[in-house]
């Protein structure tokens, strides 16, 4: 956010903060939300690289076109390993989660 919009806010009583302050989430939880978010995108992103429908990638997993929805929207029912199975699915090395998570997290700071 721009610094003249932050401060106009904060003058008309505003408190600005992020989305780990508005639901009081501990460094903990807040690092575990980035983590899934930035999993979740890298399966969409290699997903439709690759030309696949939810569908196929579905098949590939034995899942349902469904739960790759809630996959790629990082529902938070899903499991971190059904995120990593996905990706390695998809052909993504432990090299390639680790630079989704670290761009994800440059991206947040």
């Amino acid at each position: 956010m721009q610094r003249n919009k932050r401060a106009r806010l904060e003058a008309h009583g505003w408190r600005v903060g992020n989305a780990a302050d508005f639901l009081a989430l501990t460094s903990e939880e807040a690092a575990l939300v980035e983590t899934k978010l930035a999993l979740s995108g890298s399966v969409r992103d290699r997903r439709m690289a690759q030309g696949l429908s939810q569908i196929e990638l579905a098949k590939r997993l034995k899942s349902s076109q469904s739960r790759i929805a809630k996959v790629e929207a990082a529902d938070p029912t899903v499991s971190a390993d059904l995120l990593l199975r996905a990706l390695f699915a998809l052909g993504a090395t432990p090299t390639d989660v680790a630079s989704a998570i670290r761009k994800r997290r440059r991206m947040a700071a």
